[in-house]
């Protein structure tokens, strides 16, 4: 289902079609080289300081049990993302690689590099939905995860799937027109609340 954003100003096609489906066929698994072409994606994104804090764990048939150990990672709002054959969990490296500083910045450059791995996903003719909605203590040791490295976002991946196969609370959403706030309440013009003049 394509759900192509309505823009104030033109935007990129790839941008405009990018949203959350929910909506994901089970039955049809997401190829391993189209899997490596969204970690490709995601691995040219840009970092300060080019330091590449992203780190993705990767959950498929490959290895069912973890898979299923990821579903079990799920919050019951996202239950309806157990039907995706692909789950990755992005993680942020916490602090700098040169001196093991923090790095207030690695959880902004995770979000880019996911960002670029969802585009390449609409590029790809797959859905991608990342989720907030996840028990992180639980994946931090299910999947070993260390120390130092901070669990971000669950992300089901997958073919379109029907609609119908959704719960109805969900189905609502599904089908929920896209919005977003107006450019005057997020962008301002050199002082924090000026109005950005539009042409």
């Amino acid at each position: 289902m394509e759900k192509a954003a309505i823009t104030e100003h033109p935007i990129h096609e790839l941008l405009a079609r990018r949203w959350s489906p929910r909506a994901i066929d089970p039955s049809r698994p997401v190829p391993r080289d189209a899997l490596l072409c969204l970690l490709e994606a995601a691995r040219w994104a840009p970092s300060c300081f080019n330091e590449q804090p992203w780190r993705y764990l990767v959950f498929d048939g490959g290895d069912p049990d973890s898979l299923e150990q990821a579903r079990d990672c799920l919050r019951p709002g996202n239950a309806w993302a157990r039907r995706a054959p692909l789950l990755l969990l992005s993680v942020a490296k916490d602090n700098w690689d040169r001196d093991d500083k923090p790095n207030r910045h690695s959880q902004h450059d995770v979000g880019l590099a996911s960002e670029n791995l969802v585009l390449q996903a609409v590029a790809l003719g797959l859905v991608a939905h990342q989720m907030a909605g996840f028990d992180s203590a639980r994946a931090r040791e299910s999947f070993g995860i260390p120390d130092g490295f901070t669990p971000m976002a669950m992300i089901a991946i997958g073919y379109p799937g029907s609609i119908e196969d959704l719960p109805p609370e969900v189905r609502e959403r599904e089908v929920a027109p896209r919005s977003r706030k107006p450019l005057t309440q997020n962008a301002f013009a050199g002082h924090w609340d000026a109005p950005l003049r539009h042409p």
